[in-house]
């Protein structure tokens, strides 16, 4: 474990770094946050917070996996090549997240961002891609069930459910992302628990990336601590999401995931839940307003109680997943 956490000091470091000058180039090109009209008034003072932070987290990892990937060439095997897999992930979807962040702050769109469906279906493409990549390259194609000793063969099966978990995760992270330092935080818990989940399994390379991911959203959380300097952005959720369930695909411990990510699961859940009952009661809610952190908000919790509660729900169900994975 020493290298792993090494490079996530590392990463830390260098994302701290990075933070200051990104948010003064953020700010000098006018790329603010936009609030709906319809968010909790409390949320108004965010108005105008630069985001895209997303770049925060992505540009750091992106290097040090890259530049130890580099040096593979030179004959010194400081991380495996397989790990090109996430880190591909984590580019493309946060190429796609700046883009809709970029349009979104301009004005650009009908909805004033990239369109639902253009990004659902970008995001799907993105996750076909790596889902044939981790079957026909990596042959990743089990599930690990706790309790039982052996993984089970799925077959075919496993791309679909692939682009499933990668398309979903990328869109619960991006729902949470909607109050300072709370998707942060859980993507770092969640990050934490498959590092450790990578270590029991012996697999020393994705470990390395885990903790290098945890060390630049620790890094991110300097800057995103209430009250925000700076925001996430599609950039950083979309892409996150999407590489937490890649590393979760690769572990093969995926099966885990809705229970370590529960509180990305409860946001995204609370989404469908209020657009199907809405359009069921022709106009009824069934919650004060989803996401669910802004149900809580809403309900009297002040935002970093909503925060600091959700990520001790986020704390207890790594455990709980980690226990799981041994078991």
């Amino acid at each position: 474990m020493a290298f792993p956490l090494t490079l996530g000091t590392l990463s830390f470091l260098a994302a701290v770094f990075w933070g200051g000058p990104l948010i003064r180039l953020l700010k000098k090109y006018r790329m603010g946050k936009q609030i709906r009209v319809e968010e909790p008034t409390s949320h108004q003072v965010k108005m105008g917070t630069p985001t895209m932070g997303g770049l925060m987290i992505l540009i750091p990892v992106f290097i040090i996996t890259a530049g130890l990937n580099l040096i593979n060439v030179l004959g010194l095997t400081l991380i495996g090549r397989s790990v090109i897999v996430p880190m591909a992930v984590l580019v493309a979807f946060g190429v796609l997240g700046a883009i809709d962040d970029y349009m979104g702050v301009r004005g650009m769109g009908k909805a004033g961002g990239m369109s639902g469906r253009t990004k659902i279906a970008w995001q799907i493409l993105f996750a076909l891609v790596v889902a044939l990549v981790l079957y026909f390259g990596l042959e990743l194609r089990s599930i690990a069930i706790p309790t039982i000793p052996d993984k089970i063969d799925i077959g075919l099966w496993y791309i679909p459910i692939a682009v499933f978990f990668i398309v979903g995760g990328s869109n619960a992270v991006n729902l949470s992302d909607g109050m300072d330092g709370l998707a942060g935080s859980l993507s770092a818990i969640a990050f934490a628990a498959y590092g450790i989940i990578a270590y029991l399994q012996g697999q020393s390379f994705l470990v390395a990336f885990c903790f290098t991911m945890v060390g630049a959203l620790l890094a991110f959380l300097w800057y995103n601590a209430h009250p925000a300097e700076l925001f996430m952005g599609d950039a950083g959720a979309l892409s996150i999401g999407a590489t937490l369930g890649t590393v979760a695909l690769m572990t093969g411990q995926w099966l885990l995931l809705p229970i370590i990510a529960l509180v990305f699961i409860a946001e995204a859940l609370s989404v469908i839940i209020q657009v199907g009952y809405f359009k069921w009661t022709h106009g009824k809610r069934f919650f004060k307003m989803a996401p669910l952190h802004l149900h809580f908000e809403l309900k009297g919790w002040s935002e970093t109680q909503t925060v600091q509660r959700f990520w001790l729900c986020g704390i207890l169900c790594a455990m709980l997943g980690v226990a799981l994975a041994l078991a």
